[in-house]
């Protein structure tokens, strides 16, 4: 493996910040959610006040560079297993706080990671994506957000893309449902097609050990566990579908005569180049070249300064969605001038 060149080397902070995590969950899980909300708000600050970070070094093909996604793994898994340790036995504001510390990570980097692992070619790398996924509860991501996010992103077909004028809170119970449920018609599809049965099915077998884990804890009487668990998957899983709620926000490919969408553009998603944000995301933010060309690897993604751009990094518009006036003063000029 060749050696990473220092400006692919920012995209060690998607471990740094795990690890630190897991440092104050095992040391001082009390503190765990402040050093979080530090880090978070941290970084929304810095790249709002300083233009320096509003563009990120272009990368270059690595062989360690996707290792960095696969050696995540297993410290997500140990950083949960510690979660679940320190809930066992604290208070419930630390069981809470630890919750939020560990799913934010999670969020922001599970599943961020499984994403990119899910659209290698490689079945070890997606086998790897569906355990992160699994571990926060969310498997049916797997299934839906590539048989089905990519092929209507930018419409109004899509659950996970957001309309103007539709807020965050309600955006989150219609893509909630439109997920899941578009997520298990697809693999009836799909299991139909190549005659095989449920047996067969990584979601089935998926969505089955989270059932087993969740009856466990509650048979066990582990209730500070069973929350711990429950609080770290809803925050991971809201992370995530702000970031979709983020990406394609007011954006609609046009429809043809024969009611299909033109060919996916630059202009249909919400980009930013953002430096710590897109190190910490595997240059998610890079995200119309993403779904221009699926396959590409993360340091291959190209900004495309073309397309249209976000306010500031998602560290910090995650924030801004969550307040709808604010969000809408701030992107519906935005989305005029795209148009």
């Amino acid at each position: 493996m060749s050696s990473l060149r220092l400006v692919d080397a920012r995209f060690l902070l998607g471990l740094l910040l795990p690890a630190l995590t897991l440092n104050s969950v095992l040391r001082q899980p009390a503190v765990a959610p402040f050093a979080t909300l530090a880090v978070w708000w941290g970084i929304a600050a810095l790249e709002a006040a300083w233009p320096a970070l509003a563009r990120s070094p272009r990368a270059q093909p690595a062989p360690l560079l996707p290792w960095l996604l696969r050696a995540y793994v297993p410290l997500q898994l140990v950083t949960l297993a510690a979660g679940l340790h320190a809930a066992a036995g604290a208070s419930w504001p630390v069981v809470l706080g630890v919750a939020f510390s560990v799913g934010f990570i999670a969020g922001a980097q599970g599943i961020t990671f499984a994403h990119e692992l899910g659209h290698s070619r490689r079945r070890s790398d997606r086998v790897l994506a569906w355990i992160l996924m699994g571990s926060v509860n969310y498997p049916q991501f797997m299934v839906e957000h590539y048989r089905g996010h990519h092929v209507r992103a930018a419409t109004w077909d899509d659950p996970a893309s957001a309309r103007a004028g539709e807020s965050l809170w309600r955006f989150l119970p219609r893509t909630l449902k439109g997920n899941f449920v578009n997520a298990w018609r697809l693999e009836r599809i799909r299991l139909a097609q190549r005659r095989k049965s449920w047996a067969t099915s990584p979601l089935a077998w998926t969505t089955a050990i989270d059932a087993v884990i969740l009856l466990a804890l509650v048979g066990s009487g582990q209730w500070h566990a069973l929350v711990f668990w429950i609080v770290t998957s809803a925050f991971a899983v809201w992370l995530l579908e702000t970031v979709n709620y983020l990406e394609h926000y007011g954006l609609a490919r046009r429809i043809g005569p024969d009611g299909r969408p033109e060919p996916f553009g630059a202009a249909h998603a919400w980009n930013a180049d953002h430096v710590l944000s897109n190190s910490m995301v595997a240059n998610l933010q890079r995200h119309s070249d993403h779904h221009m060309h699926a396959w590409k690897s993360f340091p291959e993604l190209d900004p495309l300064p073309d397309a249209p751009q976000l306010p500031t990094g998602y560290s910090g518009c995650i924030l801004l969605a969550a307040i709808p006036p604010v969000w809408f003063r701030l992107m519906h000029p935005r989305i005029a001038a795209a148009a």
